[in-house]
């Protein structure tokens, strides 16, 4: 029986793009389709593989870095409408 070879570098290099993109609109989402990009780049060797294996790694930095960023702005705007006097909080 013949073995059948698949090739993902295309899949992750898809990944790689969508993990940017998704990066600054749901960073979690950007994380996530980086994270499993990176796996899939790991298991080729082409020339295709190494260039989504950057930009999976340029997602998850970004991904990373906007989900600090977000939660830091969320705690300092929760802490500022705290602190308006008259200001109906849950």
């Amino acid at each position: 029986m013949v073995e059948k070879k698949e090739d993902f570098s295309v899949v992750s290099y898809i990944l790689g793009i969508i993990s940017i993109v998704m990066a600054f609109f749901n960073s979690p989402a950007g994380l996530v389709f980086g994270i499993v990009g990176l796996v899939q780049s790991k298991k080729q060797k082409t020339e295709l593989s190494k260039k989504a294996k950057k930009l999976n790694i340029i997602g998850i930095v970004l991904s990373v870095i906007l989900l600090i960023a977000s939660v830091i702005a969320t705690y300092y705007l929760a802490q500022t409408i705290g602190a308006i006097p008259g200001f109906p909080v849950a």
